[in-house]
C-alpha cells in the first residue's frame, strides 16, 4: 500500500503542519492555474498515477511550465500518459499542478522499519533531488533510533554536522523535521520518504518545503483508516482484479495484489512478504501476479480472494502455486478448505481444462490442510505435487517453474486427454 506525489502527500503532511509546496488537483480551473503560475512564476506538472509509481522525471514525464499556454499542453500531454516501469505498464489518470519552489540547498529524509538494524531509522542527505543509490556512502548516512523515546531534534543536527551540512540548514531541518515522526508512527507508515526538501529563503530564514512524497503503510495497522484515504488509491492501476480485490481489504487479513503480467501461464497465490518477494523474482514474467494472502484471513474472505483469482487467471494459466512459509498463526485447513472449495465451484461452473497445482506451506493445521486440498485435486482429476514446511522455498519455485514449462511442452495435452477436453 503506497502512495507517491504531493497530490495525497501535501494533504498528509497538513496532519503534522509540515511545510509543503502549493499543490492543485486535476480539477483545477484554468483560472486557478493562472493564479497560481502569477504567484509562483513556475509550474511542475505531473502525471497523476494511483499506487507507488516512481521515476517519472527520468522518464520525461514532467512538465514545467511558466504560462498558461504551456500548462494546458502539458496537461494534454500528461493526462492520460503511460508509464513503463520495468515490465509495468501504469496509466496517468489527470495531473496535479506543484508550485516550484526556489532554493539553493535540496535535502533528501526518510524514515523507515530498517530490518538491519531491527529498528526505525532515518535516511538523510543534503545532496537531495536524485536517486540515494547514485551518492557514495560518505555523503549520506543511516541512523537508528529507540522508538520508545521517539525521534529527536538532536540526531538531525549530530547527522547533518557528521556530512559536513551548511550550518545554515541544520537549525531549519531540526525543527522541522521530528514532524514526521509523529505523521509515521501514529499513523501506520513503514516508509515516509520526501525528496526533494528544497531550503526556500523567505526573508533570510531558511524553511525546508517538501516538495515530492511517498509512503508506505501496514496494511494490517487499523491506523492509516483515520487519514480516510479511499481504498483504491491504493490500486496500481484501474484493472477490475485489483479494483475486486481491494474491496476486501476491509477485512480481516490481508489482500495485496500486484498485476506482473497479463499474459503470464503461473498463477502464484503466495502467503507472506517473504515467499511474496521470492515467488516474484524467480518466477519472473510467468508470473501472472504478485500477492501476499497472509495475516489468517477467515474462510470467507479466503474463498472470496481465491474466487477472484480464479475468475481472472486460470483461464490462461498453466500452473496454479500455493506459496508460503512456516506459519504461526494462520490456520492453513482454514485457508486450503476457501481455496479448494472455490477451485471446485470454479471447475463447476467453468467447465475442465488442463492445470497443474504446486503447493508449499507449513504451519498450524497443514495435515489437514493438505488433505483436504489433496481429495479436491482428486475428485477433479488434476495432477499435484505438494511440499511440507521441510522443503526449501527456493525449490519448490523451481518445480513450479519446471511444471510450467513441461505443460507448454506436452502436459496440456495429456491432462486434456485425460479430462476428456478437445
Amino acid at each position: 500500500m503506497q502512495i507517491t506525489g504531493m497530490h495525497w502527500g501535501s494533504r498528509l503532511l497538513k496532519y503534522v503542519d509540515y511545510p509543503c509546496t502549493e499543490v492543485l488537483g486535476p480539477d483545477a480551473s484554468v483560472d486557478e492555474i493562472k493564479s497560481m503560475i502569477e504567484k509562483h512564476k513556475q509550474l511542475f506538472i505531473k502525471p497523476l498515477f494511483k499506487g507507488g509509481v516512481g521515476k517519472k522525471g527520468k522518464a520525461g514525464l514532467i512538465g514545467r511550465v511558466n504560462n498558461i499556454q504551456d500548462a494546458l499542453k502539458e496537461k494534454e500531454r500528461l493526462f492520460f500518459v503511460e508509464h513503463k516501469f520495468g515490465n509495468q505498464v501504469a496509466k496517468s489518470d489527470g495531473v496535479t499542478y506543484e508550485a516550484a519552489v526556489p532554493a539553493e540547498h535540496e535535502v533528501y529524509f526518510s524514515i523507515c522499519d530498517n530490518t538491519h538494524f531491527r529498528a526505525p531509522a532515518i535516511t538523510i542527505t543534503h545532496h537531495g533531488g536524485m536517486d540515494i543509490e547514485e551518492l557514495p556512502k560518505d555523503k549520506i548516512t543511516t541512523i537508528p533510533f529507540d522508538p520508545l523515546t521517539g525521534f529527536k531534534g538532536f540526531i538531525i543536527s549530530n547527522a547533518l554536522m557528521k556530512l559536513g551540512a551548511p550550518p545554515e540548514i541544520i537549525s531549519p531541518l531540526v525543527q522541522h523535521l521530528p514532524k514526521l515522526w509523529d505523521l509515521y508512527h501514529n499513523y501506520g507508515m513503514t516508509l515516509l520518504e520526501l525528496n526533494p526538501i528544497r531550503m526556500l529563503n523567505a526573508g533570510g530564514r531558511l524553511t525546508p518545503v517538501a516538495c515530492d512524497f511517498k509512503c508506505s503503510f501496514d496494511i494490517d495497522d487499523p491506523n492509516w483508516k483515520r487519514l480516510e484515504i479511499p481504498a483504491d488509491v491504493f490500486a496500481s492501476d484501474y484493472s477490475e482484479f485489483e479494483q475486486e480485490i481491494n474491496q476486501l481489504r476491509t477485512y480481516q487479513g490481508q489482500s495485496d495484489v500486484f498485476v506482473i503480467n497479463d499474459k503470464g501461464s503461473i498463477t502464484a497465490m503466495t502467503f507472506g512478504g517473504g515467499a511474496n518477494a521470492l515467488a516474484t523474482e524467480l518466477l519472473g514474467d510467468s508470473a501472472t501476479i504478485s500477492s501476499d494472502f497472509g495475516g489468517n484471513p477467515p474462510y470467507e474472505k479466503m474463498k472470496q480472494v481465491a474466487e477472484i483469482c480464479y475468475k481472472y487467471w486460470l483461464p490462461q494459466s498453466n500452473v496454479l502455486f500455493i506459496i508460503g512459509g512456516k506459519a504461526n498463526n494462520t490456520d492453513i485447513f482454514e485457508t486450503f478448505r476457501a481455496m479448494s472449495d472455490a477451485l471446485r465451484e470454479f471447475y463447476a461452473n467453468r467447465g475442465s481444462k488442463p492445470l497443474y497445482v504446486v503447493v508449499g506451506r507449513g504451519g498450524p493445521n497443514l495435515i489437514r490442510g493438505m488433505a483436504y486440498l489433496r481429495d479436491t485435486l482428486d475428485a477433479l482429476g488434476l495432477p499435484y505435487r505438494i511440499f511440507g514446511h521441510d522443503s526449501a522455498m527456493s525449490e519448490v519455485v523451481n518445480y513450479a517453474k519446471a511444471a510450467d514449462d513441461w505443460m507448454k511442452k506436452e502436459g496440456n495435452k495429456l491432462i486434456a486427454q485425460k479430462l476428456g477436453i478437445n
